[in-house]
């Protein structure tokens, strides 16, 4: 079998989940033979789905998988059950993102994933078939249209923005210089009143924004644009990966990447935020391993105290009562 890119193995776990949850215990030996996978590659992947799941990870916020027996169970998290509201461009979205993967081999063409698509198709009123997917971020219409104005006029904006790297959320005034899509999403490039600096701001994490009538001078030329430029006040931190790790260059700016032999790497990130870096050391798992760290001797035990706290919920939430 070929060596799968990140984005196949993500496809082909994505287009596992609902043949497995229909079939409540399908055998191991089962789902090899239909998805063409071998019992290590399998077992390999449902550990990586065991990890799937949004903050504050607890239990009901994670897939749970079971092995039992040399059978698979899967239970999803309650996330899944509540109802979703999304846009029409989120539809076509959804609509050509599950098309793709009942390309998949072994993806069950008359099961839930596709008659889910065939009723969402349905609703958005348009043919799977013929869905392209050209996908900007879920930015809300009057919030791009706010900003994009601000921006031409030189007005200062209020927004209320959540940060993901530092998992807060706070209010600001910024002067938006430019706003810009960028792989996949919307962002707004500004001088931050709050931080005394250029900012980088995404548009789908901002609850709030408000056009205030204090004015700044537009520049004649944009702000650097980018997702995220590291200071030099800035901790930083060596990973050692293993091979299926290495996906971390191509998703974060690395400062330095050194090849260790057998597909392993090293490579040095600065830290923008401490929780920023704990759920990249929880996603990677067995496949990282923090070296050193520069400008913050505490984040050597920023995976362990994290998987701790993760722990402990987990046993407040499912303790005997006395």
């Amino acid at each position: 079998m070929s060596r799968l890119t990140a984005s196949d193995r993500l496809r082909r776990i994505l287009a596992m989940v609902p043949w497995i949850v229909e079939r409540d215990g399908p055998t191991v030996d089962e789902i090899c033979q239909r998805f063409d996978v071998t019992r290590p590659q399998l077992l390999e992947d449902l550990e990586v789905l065991f990890m799937v799941g949004i903050y504050p990870y607890t239990p009901d916020e994670l897939i749970d998988v079971r092995i039992e027996d040399d059978r698979v169970w899967i239970d999803l998290a309650d996330f899944f059950r509540r109802p979703l509201r999304l846009s029409h461009a989120q539809g076509l979205a959804l609509v050509a993102a599950g098309s793709s993967l009942l390309a998949v081999q072994g993806a069950d063409e008359s099961g839930p994933l596709a008659r889910g698509l065939a009723k969402l198709a349905a609703a958005l009123g348009v043919n799977p078939d013929d869905v392209v997917e050209v996908h900007l971020g879920p930015a809300e219409t009057r919030t791009l249209a706010l900003l994009t104005e601000a921006a031409l006029a030189g007005h200062r904006v209020e927004i209320d923005y959540y940060g993901y790297g530092r998992d807060e959320r706070s209010r600001r005034i910024i002067e938006p210089h430019r706003v810009y899509a960028d792989s996949g999403q919307w962002y707004v490039a500004a001088y931050c009143l709050r931080a005394e600096g250029d900012r980088v701001f995404r548009l789908d994490r901002i609850s709030e924004a408000r056009r205030l009538e204090e004015r700044f001078e537009v520049v004649a030329e944009p702000l650097q644009l980018g997702v995220f430029r590291p200071e030099e006040k800035d901790p930083r931190v060596e990973l050692d990966l293993e091979p299926g790790a290495r996906w971390v260059i191509e998703q974060y700016p690395c400062e330095s990447v050194v090849e260790l032999g057998g597909g392993r790497i090293r490579v040095t990130l600065a830290v923008s935020a401490r929780p920023w870096l704990e759920r990249l050391l929880l996603r990677l798992g067995r496949d990282a391993n923090l070296v050193s760290c520069t400008g913050d001797q505490a984040l050597l035990g920023a995976r362990r105290e994290a998987a701790q706290r993760i722990l402990d919920r987990y046993e407040n939430r499912y303790a005997e009562p006395a």
